[in-house]
């Protein structure tokens, strides 16, 4: 482990050039129809449907690094159709479960989607449709997964959604000793997520979307951005900075920036691979409280994300994506420990930010302004921004050319809920969360049996996710 690259935004990032970058940074004002204030993927996708919608609009993104520097470009790669969102949370403003299932449905179809923009275009980002699983190693972890499948297909998802797996039947997709079983689902795919972003900015500028690189938003006023180079006047501002919203001014407890880690393996040889199979590419994760979620790169490595230090005073970001030493030596030591048949090598560590709203649910909301300007803002996927941001985005597009659609209606089209509390409680009460996790499955492991630890259950409370 010692001398890997340790930051650099990310593997995905480090390893691959953007084809079109660096772009220049903003450097006079101008006027536009709608400005976007972030270039990941809420922000471009939201670009992308704009221009479809209405051709030859002057669209304006800005950047205060560069194309998927944030959570965008430093995700697992997983575009899943797992659940977005706290369901009895969405159901709040009076929505019926119907509707809920609906937006859920959406969900899967964006899986099949969004693959199919790129391949119809002759974009390779690395795309295999594996579907996930998630697999369980103790009684526990058992216990909770088919109670997890049960609450699905009370919810109205079928066998063709989500099943449970033997334990012969998970092994036999992927070799990881000790077994108990497995829930897996069609509804994911694994892909590249540096690709995706840079296939999707060239989308973007060959509709005319101008981006705007290393130009920071130092102000949002109604009808305007400003940055160090120039300013952009237009009538709808897109706020689309998800994880990072909490560096604006006056934003700080909007959204919590919860770190997610990650470490990749040098490529696996093919006796390696024979070892632990995995031929069909699955997005994998686990079913500890401690969680971990994994994928088969395309070039054979092994790359793998986990919670190491999940918050920082103050809502602090990270520095280009550095991850501490003792998160790094954990995680290599999650992976290693779930393939011990084999030897692993690693190649890069990083960490990412994401937007987690205080009833850990996303929001698309439209507010507005004086002189009769409009602000979208969207965000707070918790974990599940690949997918969950290009439905967003393509919700926004339709709120911002005003029209009635399904998914205007839909249960993710809300305010922005309630703040989080203020320092120290924030700090506090994010790491009391997932110390409470480490404890429960560490009490888990040592006891065994189904039950889930006590320490689960308030972690979960504390949360508000129970």
């Amino acid at each position: 482990m010692t001398g890997m690259p340790n930051g650099h935004g990310s593997f995905w990032l480090h390893s691959v050039p953007d084809p079109r970058g660096p772009r220049p940074a903003l450097g006079e004002d101008l006027d536009a129809d709608v400005v976007i204030v972030g270039a990941g993927l809420s922000g471009l996708w939201t670009a992308y449907w704009h221009a479809r919608r209405a051709p030859g609009s002057r669209i304006v993104v800005l950047e205060q690094e560069r194309v998927g520097y944030g959570a965008s470009g430093r995700n697992g790669g997983w575009l899943s159709g797992k659940t977005v969102g706290q369901r009895r949370r969405l159901l709040a403003a009076g929505h019926s479960a119907a509707e809920a299932l609906a937006m859920e449905r959406r969900v899967f179809d964006a899986v099949r989607e969004v693959p199919e923009i790129f391949e119809r275009a002759g974009k390779d980002v690395d795309a295999v449709r594996g579907g996930w699983m998630q697999i369980a190693r103790s009684e526990s972890e058992l216990a909770r997964m088919r109670e997890y499948v049960r609450a699905e297909r009370a919810w109205g998802l079928g066998e063709e959604d989500i099943t449970l797996l033997s334990a012969q039947e998970a092994a036999g997709r992927v070799n990881v000793p000790g077994i108990r079983g497995a829930a897996y689902s069609p509804h994911a795919v694994r892909l590249h997520p540096a690709k995706l972003m840079y296939a999707l900015a060239e989308f973007c500028e060959e509709a005319g979307v101008r981006i705007f690189e290393q130009s920071r938003a130092e102000e949002i006023a109604p009808g305007m951005c400003r940055t160090a180079g120039g300013s952009v006047r237009a009538p709808v501002t897109v706020l689309a900075t998800e994880g990072y919203t909490a560096a604006l001014p006056g934003r700080r407890r909007e959204l919590l920036p919860m770190l997610s880690s990650m470490v990749v393996t040098d490529p696996l040889s093919p006796d390696q691979w024979e070892r632990i199979g995995w031929e069909a590419a699955e997005c994998m994760s686990g079913a500890q409280h401690m969680y971990f979620y994994a994928q088969r790169t395309a070039d054979g490595r092994i790359a793998m994300g986990g919670r190491g230090k999940p918050y920082r005073w103050g809502s602090a970001l990270d520095e280009d994506g550095a991850l501490d030493p003792r998160t790094v030596e954990q995680l290599c030591r999650t992976l290693q420990d779930l393939f011990p048949q084999v030897r692993l090598s690693f190649a890069h560590s990083w960490c990412g930010v994401l937007g987690v709203t205080r009833d850990w649910s996303p929001f698309i909301d439209v507010q507005a302004q004086h002189g009769g300007t409009r602000l979208v803002r969207l965000g707070g996927y918790a974990g599940q921004g690949v997918t969950a941001a290009y439905l967003a985005a393509r919700t926004a597009a339709d709120l911002i050319a005003g029209e009635d659609t399904e998914l205007t209606r839909s249960t993710w089209v809300r305010p922005l809920p309630r703040r989080w509390e203020p320092e120290p409680l924030r700090w506090a009460g994010a790491n009391a969360i997932y110390k409470l996790y480490r404890m429960a499955d560490h009490a888990e492991r040592g006891r065994g049996g189904t039950a889930t630890s006590s320490f689960a259950l308030l972690g979960h409370k504390l949360a508000g996710r129970s």
